[in-house]
């Protein structure tokens, strides 16, 4: 009796674990926050390519700035 009550405890307790995991789940996959974590992406994205095209820039200038000064005068 001890036995099949805790096996059934735990059955239980496994079942609502899972069906709050899954509702999670479905909720955190749902088109509108598909949507919300891909815009999100895509800024993020947008920043780091105007950081590498800033930085680029910033070392095409160094390295022409030492060019010059390298030529004579």
């Amino acid at each position: 009796m001890f036995w099949t009550a805790l096996g059934l405890g735990a059955g239980v307790a496994g079942a609502i674990m899972m069906s709050r995991w899954v509702r999670r789940q479905k909720q955190r996959y749902s088109p509108a926050n598909l949507s919300a974590q891909l815009s999100e992406g895509a800024r993020d994205l947008g920043s780091l390519f105007q950081e590498a095209l800033d930085e680029g820039r910033q070392a095409m200038a160094e390295r022409e700035a030492e060019i010059r000064a390298s030529l004579p005068d």
